[in-house]
């Protein structure tokens, strides 16, 4: 489970506030990359909500929905999203480090520090150290990866309502076999990246 080690060394250090930053949605063919930003606060991390925050990917969608709240109402949130003409003009590569860049831009208060999910870093008015496997390991990096997780399902669930049929609000714009078998009966959309070969493989037929 992730732990508030980094951050504490940091802020001993005279690094802070920590920020922990985390994206999601580098891998689908269709939606934005989003990514965020999150600032805990030390003095409220005894509260036993946030032993139950954990890496987004190992939670329950209902575990993730809770957190999301208890987040936004007890830290401080940066969100960077990015659309899919961004995606195809940067690559996703790209697309990522400025969603991570704006996240951290849009937070309340500048941080001192940004410990990053990964091995690459954005460009930062502020210190950054990456770790790689961030959400397993910083308390921080775990409540960004349900921020930019949540806020992203929510916007392909909308996305889904208008185009359906991709089952998005399942898939979240991932390949799998209901969004690919619906590529080829329905075709491409403004939200898919035809940059990414799966799509532009249809798109240049």
């Amino acid at each position: 489970m992730p732990d508030f080690l980094y951050e504490t060394d940091a802020i001993e250090s005279s690094k802070a506030p920590v920020c922990g930053v985390d994206e999601a949605g580098r891998g689908p063919l269709a939606g934005p990359v989003v990514a965020a930003a999150v600032i805990l606060n030390p003095e409220t991390l005894s509260d036993p909500v946030w032993a139950r925050l954990n890496d987004s990917k190992k939670m329950t969608a209902i575990a993730r929905d809770e957190l999301f709240d208890q987040i936004n109402a007890h830290a401080k949130v940066g969100v960077g999203i990015v659309d899919i003409n961004q995606i195809d003009i940067l690559n996703i590569l790209g697309a990522t480090m400025k969603a991570m860049a704006d996240a951290v831009r849009n937070l309340p208060i500048a941080p001192a520090l940004a410990l990053i999910d990964g091995n690459r870093e954005p460009t930062l008015m502020c210190e950054a150290h990456c770790i790689i496997k961030g959400d397993s390991k910083s308390l921080s990096i775990a409540a960004a990866s349900v921020i930019a997780k949540v806020t992203r399902d929510r916007i392909m669930a909308d996305l889904a309502s208008q185009f359906p049929g991709y089952g998005w609000e399942r898939n979240a714009g991932y390949g799998t076999k209901e969004h690919m078998e619906a590529l080829g009966r329905l075709g491409v959309t403004p939200h898919h990246r035809r940059s990414f070969a799966p799509v532009r493989a249809i798109v240049s037929c």
